[in-house]
């Protein structure tokens, strides 16, 4: 979806060389990494980016990757899920070394934004890597000091996929206002009430906010899931305009 227009001319996206300077392990198939770039004009908690990496004999390969939070300086930080038979991702996570450049453009994207300034309470609903931009916009929360209520439901595999899994734990109980609920589809965690399932009526119902609240609504994941949840929320009386959406696809 396109960013609305305001009415300014936006400064043309260009590219700029980034290194890596740090490396985390997520997952067993999901990395962060943090990249130096110079020149960083900052960003918001939702947006993205897009990374290119150029072969010796001239081959490029480009794909976008979501912000995953605040900027730090000139330091920002990409969540990565290697795709098999992927031409970037596997790149980035087996290949990629400490000072190596890639190039980055960015920031992209308006319309899928959390803003700092905002005081609706706010849902999150992930399905697997779909996380990543809504955790920028929990790092962002924390970082402004926010009081506006944040709660994430989560659906993933199994507890192994939990993207920062211990970083969720301590924030569940260290930030005031946010609360995390978990969906498994396919194996849950010993002593976790019900069967695997899908994101259905009910853990929305449960874990999400009222209508009537007219909370902002992020919906990130696969498009299956993104248009299940998003038909979910409008059939519950959420205003479609209040309901963001983003999608991603297998490339990688």
């Amino acid at each position: 979806m396109a960013a609305p227009t305001t009415g300014r001319v936006a400064a043309p996206l260009t590219w700029r060389v980034a290194r890596l300077v740090e490396r985390r392990t997520e997952t067993p198939t999901a990395q962060t990494l943090v990249l130096e770039v110079p020149g960083w004009p900052g960003h918001a908690a939702g947006q993205h980016v897009d990374v290119r990496l150029t072969a010796p004999d001239g081959y490029q390969a480009a794909r976008s990757y979501s912000l995953a939070g605040p900027p730090e300086g000139d330091r920002i930080a990409l969540t990565v899920q290697k795709v098999p038979d992927g031409e970037v991702s596997p790149y980035l996570i087996d290949v990629y070394a400490a000072g190596d450049p890639v190039e980055v453009r960015g920031p992209v994207g308006g319309w899928f934004v959390w803003r700092t300034e905002e005081t609706a309470p706010v849902l999150l609903v992930a399905g697997g890597s779909g996380v990543v931009p809504l955790m920028a916009m929990i790092r962002a929360r924390r970082e402004a000091g926010s009081r506006a209520p944040f709660r994430l439901i989560y659906s993933v595999r199994t507890p192994v996929d939990v993207i920062y899994a211990d970083e969720l734990r301590r924030r569940t109980r260290d930030d005031q206002g946010l609360d995390v609920a978990y969906v498994y589809t396919r194996e849950a965690p010993e002593g976790w009430r019900g069967e695997p399932h899908r994101v259905g009526l009910a853990d929305v119902n449960t874990h999400g906010w009222p209508a009537d609240l007219e909370p902002l609504c992020y919906v990130c994941g696969p498009t299956g899931f993104v248009e299940t949840v998003a038909d979910l929320l409008v059939g519950l009386g959420h205003q479609t305009r209040r309901v963001k959406t983003e999608r991603f696809g297998p490339t990688g």
